[in-house]
């Protein structure tokens, strides 16, 4: 369960409004300003009425709107704390409203313009968020994955102590699992290939650079695979020491003992990309 939700994010952020004269809008833009027409009275209105609509639409889940008050206030009141604040909540109707890259685009401004903002933390955590919400399948290229990694850990270390570091670190977490689910797809597929060395990099990779994931018990049962393959029972057996020693009770380490132990049950647990071996009438 992630730490922060996308509503406590919008918590978080959004100041009080109350006192700003503003009246109940009903999220049309002739409602707002008392014209039927979308831009009339725009400019007329105070930085504080605006930043307050741009709140209640956001509320409502009208983000488009709302990033369009948010962007009228900055450009009609620039030089006015509101502005600065509005600067930070476009980025978030951005995030919500799924686009990404203006919402990056948006902090990365933010964090330049205003790096002793006391809402600096939240800019950073929502721009690693909006990385993180790209992170493709495992199947597909995962160069957002690294670029989600790489903003988490700049929260975890610029803000440890903060609520957004600790659900970066959980998000990071998950972010190298799918790095190392990448790994184990091209290693499998070189397995399957008879591709064997190339095949080894790739599951040492996963064992070596991705322990803390639930990929690591599979890797080391297919480098064992593969050193038996190859004849190198030393190493197959190595393997597999590692395997039963860190997960003793993984079924990848019975199916490793069988390969290497006459007599041996294989599990029986079904399991995607298990190869059907017939090597146990040979070892």
């Amino acid at each position: 369960m992630h730490l922060l939700t996308r509503t406590s994010l919008f918590l978080a952020l959004a100041l009080p409004v109350s006192g700003c004269g503003i009246t109940s809008w009903d999220g049309t833009m002739g409602s707002l300003f008392g014209s039927s027409s979308a831009t009339s009275g725009l400019v007329d209105r105070s930085p504080e009425s605006l930043y307050a609509a741009g709140i209640e639409a956001m509320q409502a889940r009208r983000f488009q709107q709302a990033v369009e008050l948010f962007d009228t206030l900055e450009r009609e009141h620039p030089y006015s704390t509101w502005a600065t604040n509005a600067k930070i909540m476009g980025a978030y109707g951005d995030y919500m409203r799924n686009r990404y890259t203006e919402a990056i685009g948006a902090l990365d401004r933010f964090i330049q313009l205003h790096p002793a903002h006391r809402d600096i933390a939240y800019a950073y955590y929502l721009r690693a968020l909006s990385y993180y919400e790209q992170i493709s399948d495992s199947q597909r290229d995962q160069r957002g994955t690294e670029l989600a990694l790489t903003a988490l850990q700049d929260v975890a270390n610029r803000f440890p102590d903060t609520a957004y570091a600790r659900d970066a670190r959980l998000k990071m977490d998950l972010a190298r699992d799918h790095m190392a689910g990448k790994e184990m797809n091209i290693g499998r597929f070189y397995q399957r290939q008879g591709l064997f060395g190339a095949a080894i990099g790739r599951f040492r990779r996963v064992v070596e650079e991705y322990q803390t994931t639930n990929h690591v018990p599979e890797a080391l049962h297919r480098l064992t695979e593969i050193y038996l393959r190859l004849g190198l029972r030393d190493e197959a057996a190595r393997s597999a020491s590692v395997l039963g020693h860190n997960f003793p009770g993984s079924p990848w380490y019975q199916d490793s003992y069988a390969l290497l132990t006459p007599g041996a049950q294989a599990s029986v647990e079904d399991r995607p990309g298990l190869f059907r071996r017939a090597w146990g009438t040979v070892f």
